[in-house]
């Protein structure tokens, strides 16, 4: 196999790993809201998650800082909700509606790691599918 076609190959193994990730991540966030439904603190959600991923398998972990550096400088601390096997980051919110701040926040975050993709999960919507927003570092 010639380089490109290594590359290539490297590409859709990390974007099969990334999808795979990502449903699992969603799985457990709609049991979660299956069970729990809309109208709890974003906390009560986060708790839920986590047992969720545990009984799932899914490595994560929680509440993971996040340095914010300005010119080589760290200038201040940031804290995600969930890194998901050290690769996505997960930020849930559990708001009336996803304001453009929040779509923000997780693009800040994806800039100071360096990861290439989030998922934003709003878990006060009647639906869940309603309430997630995957969100991709573009270059």
């Amino acid at each position: 196999m010639n380089r490109r076609g290594a590359e290539n190959a490297e590409r859709r193994e990390l974007g099969e790993e990334m999808r795979q990730l990502t449903g699992g991540v969603i799985g457990a966030a709609i049991e979660v809201h299956r069970l729990l439904g809309p109208g709890f603190l974003e906390s009560v959600y986060h708790k839920a998650l986590e047992v969720e991923f545990q009984m799932r398998g899914i490595s994560y972990k929680s509440k993971p800082p996040v340095a914010v550096n300005y010119k080589g400088y760290q200038v201040g601390e940031g804290e995600l909700d969930f890194l998901i096997s050290d690769v996505l980051i997960v930020e849930l919110k559990a708001v009336e509606k996803l304001a453009p701040i929040h779509e923000a926040q997780v693009i800040s975050y994806l800039k100071m790691t360096n990861h290439p993709l989030a998922l934003l999960i709003n878990f006060n919507v009647p639906i869940l599918k309603e309430g997630i927003k995957r969100i991709v570092l573009s270059c």
